[in-house]
């Protein structure tokens, strides 16, 4: 079980994760924010949180996806690059892996229940109800 202290640098660390999931983030960049060395803080954070730094990452990025996906007008290669990806082939696997669908048709079965075809969703379908239809 971490310490308060252990807790405070941990939350350091998964804020400074938070605020820059877009751009690459390296285990020994995370670490420092936590005041810990790496493996120590791969292995408290997975402890306390019950994911590795590397799967809450991975986690705010396809969250982030999914909102932009549903919210925004931009192309796949758009979205991945905007989430920190630099490889469409990762963020697709990877959102496949989360979501249990590609990218593009998360955004297709979104499309779908717009009764104006090519009509951005955001317009035609609230966030709220696209999340609960998805649901994911």
């Amino acid at each position: 079980m971490a310490t308060s202290y252990k807790l405070t640098r941990l939350k350091a660390g998964r804020d400074y994760i938070a605020d820059n999931f877009q751009t690459p983030l390296s285990l020994a960049d995370m670490a420092q924010q936590a005041y810990l060395s790496p493996y120590h803080f791969l292995r408290v954070f997975k402890h306390t949180y019950g994911e590795t730094p590397n799967e809450f990452l991975i986690r705010l990025r396809v969250e982030q996806a999914k909102k932009m996906l549903i919210t925004e007008n931009y192309s796949i290669s758009e979205v991945c690059e905007h989430v920190g990806y630099t490889s469409l082939g990762s963020f697709s696997s990877l959102f496949l892996k989360q979501t249990g669908m590609a990218p593009t048709l998360y955004r297709r079965k979104l499309w779908a229940l717009s009764a104006e075809p090519f009509c951005f969703p955001a317009r035609a379908i609230p966030a709220c109800y696209a999340f609960h239809f998805l649901g994911k």
